[in-house]
């Protein structure tokens, strides 16, 4: 899956719009929002961390 697309779903995910998830999990909004439009590539593991820590905030 894109990286884009995967910051995407995972913010989804959680049921906050952008700026509601950038307030919950303190990442500046213009960093998330640039992930998503790709115009820069969050690295991998940011990628995975951020997903394990949405997971066990279920």
């Amino acid at each position: 899956m894109d990286k884009s697309n995967e910051i995407k779903r995972i913010r989804e995910s959680t049921g906050l719009n952008r700026k509601e998830f950038c307030e919950h999990y303190n990442i500046p909004y213009r960093t998330v929002t640039e992930w998503e439009r790709d115009g820069r590539r969050a690295p991998d593991y940011v990628i995975r961390l951020l997903d394990y820590y949405v997971r066990m905030n279920k």
